[in-house]
């Protein structure tokens, strides 16, 4: 079925606004369209509301994110509704105005649209509508910026009733084209699609060049002493050193992917002596928040301090933020309140440095961030032409533990079995590494691809979903430095590490007499030296996060079999076989489970056997090399050949939740070869 051309029109226009980060923040705002349709059941004409449906992105936004709704039933709810202490049940009554089936569920702000009196309808959340809105004297300075043609519109609670104020605003403003809302954002209006937009734009524009014009410089105030950014390296390095810890405190009660920082506005906002009085009032718009939590968590040490001594008092700053957060729920609970969602920041601000955001996943984590972004925008403008005044902490609570919210919350989908865990695997540009990698981000894991070939591991990360989901980092496992440099990336990216695979890998197949000592030297140092490397980093960061973690060595069927011309390989992987039952009993008391995988055979899609293995022990055993898989099939018991699936399979197996009390096994996956039976 065709799109009706005013939903049409909307989509384009909802893409152009939220395309913009002026405009408004991810899934933040909602845009609608009134419109005439025939009623496909009496094929009468009736009048219909397109809008962004709950927990859509304009920016995004697409067909099947619109709720539509029948204007004359939605507007019918007037005469049904009691007041305020009722209005959350006007949220299931918007179900029974909808128009047909399929379409997404109307959010909280539907009534807003459906009871001002214009075809068309635009929210948002630009900084400089909010910097105005959270203002100490904001109807003063609407008026100041807007004179008649944008209304002030006092903080409510966003609903039926809010639906209510701004229509009666509207119908008393006619010369108006939308308004600011106290402590929250703007609305605007038009007659056309092209009329609302520009509306919007207009307001968004001018408030953004009286901020400018009518601001003081250094609204935050001088730069602190001692507090200015460190150097990009120095800074770098210290954000790397410090974000498996700050990981710990962010996920006392869940556990939390993280997200870093360093912009401009963020160092700038932290080196400046106001910094302190203006991060303890909190965020204001109920989009901000929702992500941030109300307040973050700020150390109060300049950035030159030893780590040691940072890490302390981070560790007494989350033990009073817990304190406080739990003292506001109990503030402002009722007996029908939600129980407390926990008490750990999503925001934590380190001077000099920069900030850390956390989420249930990479992109809620990296929005978090780019919403206490926008707070700082915020409060930069209404500190520049009055002074920073959000909306009441009591306010805040009621939003925050709504049970529409809670509602919303419980229709997310149950998090997938790897949700929340960063993994790190080495050798991922290609083969069996790339297929660990693939499953395990498929199982919702945050994947840092480690491959000596740049290119190769780019080109994995951007086929697993790019800086969300996964990030390729370049690295020779046989280099103490550009280990600790990949979990570095690791820990900027993610916040951390919680799952480490050992696959890279070289393959050199000689008889005894032909392998050098240069052969012997490189298939340890890449194996068993690049393992045990790679091992002591990962336990240096799982330590640091105190969450516990996965080991997995991919190791192979030789570490137990004794094959012909394979003795450096083999040795190296029997190195390799014994680190796990070594580092499975050391480890054991941080919660740290080290397991091992041994493939046999994996010949096709495997980067090892198309790098000249398979042709050497193709000639090892007279066969030509494109009989190889079919070869080692038989002989095994299952009469299987073996793919890197397989070997992504297993190290799913061991680390998906389903083996919490397994550690120093050996798995093997080689369809069954006798003599490599564990004994």
């Amino acid at each position: 079925m065709a799109l009706h051309p005013e939903a049409a029109a909307l989509l384009a226009r909802s893409h152009r606004l939220g395309s913009d980060p002026r405009n408004t923040n991810y899934a933040g705002g909602n845009a609608s369209a009134k419109g005439v349709a025939p009623d496909p059941v009496t094929g009468d004409d009736v009048e219909l509301m397109w809008v962004k449906g709950s927990g859509g992105d304009l920016g995004t936004l697409t067909a099947e994110g619109l709720a539509v709704l029948r204007l004359d039933r939605l507007r019918a709810l007037r005469g049904v509704y009691e007041g305020e202490e009722r209005e959350d049940e006007m949220v299931a009554a918007l179900d029974y105005c909808l128009h047909g089936k399929g379409a997404a569920a109307p959010s909280i702000d539907t009534a807003m649209h459906g009871l001002v009196d214009a075809p068309h309808v635009d929210h948002l959340h630009p900084d400089s509508g909010i910097a105005l809105a959270c203002a100490a004297d904001g109807e003063k300075l609407t008026a100041d910026c807007f004179g008649d043609t944008v209304a002030w519109v006092p903080w409510r609670r966003p609903g039926f009733q809010l639906g209510l104020d701004i229509a009666a605003v509207q119908a008393a403003n006619p010369e108006a084209i939308g308004c600011v809302l106290g402590g929250h954002g703007i609305t605007a209006w038009g007659a056309t699609s092209e009329e609302c937009e520009a509306n919007a734009l207009r307001i968004i524009r001018t408030a953004e060049t009286f901020l400018a014009e009518q601001g003081r410089p250094e609204p935050f105030g001088p730069v602190i002493k001692g507090y200015e950014a460190l150097p990009e390296a120095d800074r770098r390095a210290r954000a790397a050193a410090l974000a498996p810890y700050v990981r710990a405190l962010a996920s006392r009660d869940h556990p939390q992917v993280g997200h870093f920082d360093d912009s401009d506005a963020v160092l700038d906002f932290l080196a400046r002596a106001e910094h302190p009085r203006l991060a303890a009032l909190g965020t204001s718009c109920p989009d901000h928040f929702l992500r941030t939590k109300v307040r973050p968590l700020v150390l109060d040490l300049p950035p030159t301090v030893e780590l040691t001594e940072a890490i302390s008092r981070l560790d007494e700053l989350h033990t009073a933020y817990r304190e406080e957060y739990a003292a506001y729920y109990t503030r402002h609970a009722e007996p029908g309140s939600p129980p407390m969602r926990g008490a750990d920041p999503a925001i934590v601000l380190i001077p000099g440095v920069g900030m850390f955001s956390f989420g249930k996943d990479k992109q809620t984590a990296r929005v978090a961030g780019e919403f206490y972004l926008n707070a700082i925008n915020v409060m930069r403008g209404a500190e520049a032409v009055s002074s920073y005044a959000p909306i009441e902490e009591s306010e805040k609570f009621r939003i925050e533990y709504w049970a529409l919210e809670e509602a919303k919350l419980r229709r997310i989908p149950r998090p997938k079995a790897l949700a929340t865990r960063v993994a790190l695997v080495t050798g991922a540009g290609s083969g069996i590494g790339k297929a660990i990698a693939r499953r395990l981000v498929t199982e919702g894991a945050c994947v840092v691809v480690a491959d000596l070939d740049a290119a190769s591991g780019a080109a994995v990360a951007e086929e697993l979903g790019g800086p969300d989901r996964a990030v390729a980092v370049t690295a020779d496992v046989t280099s103490e430095d550009q280990v600790a440099g990949a979990f570095a990336a690791a820990a900027l990216a993610f916040g951390g590490v919680d799952l480490v695979v050992n696959n890279a890998g070289i393959s050199i197949s000689k008889p005894l007499a032909e392998t050098t000592v240069r052969d012997w030297d490189l298939q340890h140092a890449v194996m068993a030296r690049g393992s045990f490397l790679v091992a002591r980093e990962a336990a240096r960061v799982m330590r640091a996060q105190g969450l516990g973690g996965d080991l997995v060595y991919i190791a192979s069927k030789n570490a137990v079999f004794a094959g012909p011309n394979n003795v450096a390989y083999s040795a190296a992987k029997a190195d390799q076989a014994h680190q796990v039952r070594l580092l499975a009993a050391e480890l054991g008391g941080d919660g740290i489970r080290v397991n091992g995988v041994n493939p046999d055979g994996v010949v096709r899609g495997s980067g090892i056997f198309a790098g000249g293995w398979g042709a050497q022990r193709a000639a090892t055993y007279g066969i030509e090399e494109e009989k190889l898989g079919e070869f080692y099939a038989q002989r095994t018991l299952l009469k299987r050949e073996v793919l890197p699936e397989h070997v992504a399979n297993a190290v799913f197996a061991l680390t998906g939740g389903e083996l919490t009390h397994t550690t120093g096994l050996h798995i093997p996956v080689d369809a069954g070869v006798a003599g490599a039976f564990l004994r």
